[in-house]
């Protein structure tokens, strides 16, 4: 194929250099005399290791130039645009980079052209750009249902210093497009490279590298956080982290990182409290973990407020499961207690069904802390028959076993998937 390259930096750079070693024809295209030179001279404009000899390779077999002249997309097949997109001083995106480069490529375009040309953005850019910024600027140039272009959302993974190894062996590929369709042209590109690939709409694929580099950046505060705690008690940072990586069942695993219920029970919230509490003594200054239960508490009530929105005052509902986990009774700091507590004080009709508790076994501080919290625990819970006779407006599932029972409700909502 012949493939435009928009923006010579380290994305478009490596992109270009790659995608010659693949054996496509590759223009680079950059507003920059002197990246220009370096690149017709068989030179990165970026350091970037094993760049250098990629370029010149691609130069011997001519599948790599540079040029200022955007005449060369009436005669490709793919445009990439890996222009920049630097924080505003408010902290966004600045998007004009994105808009101008937008609006010069829609300006090339020939509206009778016989295939699409391929406009694959991979730049980060906001959840909702390509619909709210990108395609009205190609709409008003082409019209609505034109056939001369495609849009394509496709996120980079690559690490500095690594992004040769990165580009041919992906931690995944993320291609968004229109409803979520296959691209022929992506297929063609990625073809030979083995990854998890997942085809998305457009904004699933934009907010994509946002959810990645804050998690990363969210596991650096978090390391560092430990680690200041552990020097000022005098504990090695070093063997502390070796043991907690050797965990790949909880630790180091998905577990725990998929959007749902909050965290509760009787070790979570104590422990994390213990910690903030030995932070503070120590003066570690631990601003990451001393977020954790604010921010819980948030997701409790974004919860509530999923659950009852469209809900009619008054409404009845039916909880499944009321204690912290399947298969237990350990009602101590569970999410779902706070749960039924907020529905009970909206006024709406609340039923609990969970075969595991029973309140004449409650004993210590699981029974002190269920009927502190709701005292009318009791008159609350139902058996099986009763759950399965009733009618209910809603049925909030904190178990992911609705599917298993004969329900009768308007409405299901699995509070572990938010679905």
């Amino acid at each position: 194929m012949k493939i435009a390259v928009l923006g010579l930096g380290y994305v478009g750079m490596t992109a270009a250099a790659c995608l010659s070693k693949q054996g496509h024809r590759v223009f680079g295209i950059d507003v920059s005399d002197e990246k220009i030179l370096q690149v017709n001279s068989g030179k990165s404009p970026i350091h970037e290791p094993g760049l250098d000899d990629l370029i010149k390779a691609g130069l011997e077999k001519g599948l790599i130039s540079a040029t200022k002249d955007l005449s060369v997309l009436a005669e490709s097949d793919v445009a990439i645009v890996c222009v920049g997109t630097p924080s505003a001083p408010d902290g966004s995106h600045n998007m004009a980079y994105i808009a101008d480069v937008s609006r010069q490529i829609a300006a090339e375009i020939d509206p009778q052209r016989e295939r699409p040309l391929v406009v694959i953005y991979r730049s980060t850019i906001r959840p909702g750009t390509i619909e709210g910024l990108i395609d009205p600027i190609f709409t008003d140039r082409l019209g609505a249902n034109s056939s001369a272009y495609e849009l394509v959302y496709n996120p980079e993974f690559l690490r500095e210093a690594t992004a040769i190894k990165d580009f041919f062996e992906p931690p995944k590929i993320v291609v968004g497009t229109r409803g979520g369709q296959r691209s022929e042209v992506i297929d063609a590109i990625n073809e030979g490279i083995d990854a998890p690939t997942f085809y998305v709409p457009f904004r699933e694929a934009e907010f994509t590298k946002f959810v990645d580099n804050t998690f990363h950046a969210v596991k650096v505060a978090f390391a560092n956080e430990i680690g200041r705690v552990s020097g000022l008690l005098g504990i090695s940072a070093k063997t502390i982290s070796e043991i907690f990586l050797s965990d790949t069942k909880l630790n180091i695993s998905p577990y725990y990182l998929r959007p749902g219920g909050a965290f509760g029970g009787s070790c979570l919230p104590k422990d994390v409290r213990a910690l903030q509490y030995i932070s503070a003594d120590v003066g570690a200054m631990t601003h990451l973990v001393d977020s954790l239960i604010r921010s819980n508490d948030a997701h409790k009530h974004y919860l509530f407020e999923y659950c009852s929105r469209d809900l009619a005052p008054g409404a009845s509902v039916l909880m499944l499961g009321i204690a912290f986990k399947s298969d237990s009774d350990d009602l101590r700091e569970s999410p779902n207690i706070d749960l039924a507590r907020k529905l009970l004080g909206a006024g709406y009709k609340l039923s609990i069904y969970d075969p595991q508790v029973r309140p004449a076994a409650l004993l210590g501080q699981n029974l002190g802390y269920a009927f502190s919290n709701i005292p009318a625990l009791r008159e609350l819970l139902v058996e099986r028959d009763d759950a399965l006779s009733a009618h209910y407006d809603l049925v909030i599932d904190t178990r992911g076993k609705a599917e298993e029972l004969p329900l009768q409700a308007d409405r299901i909502i699995n509070v572990n998937t938010l679905a």
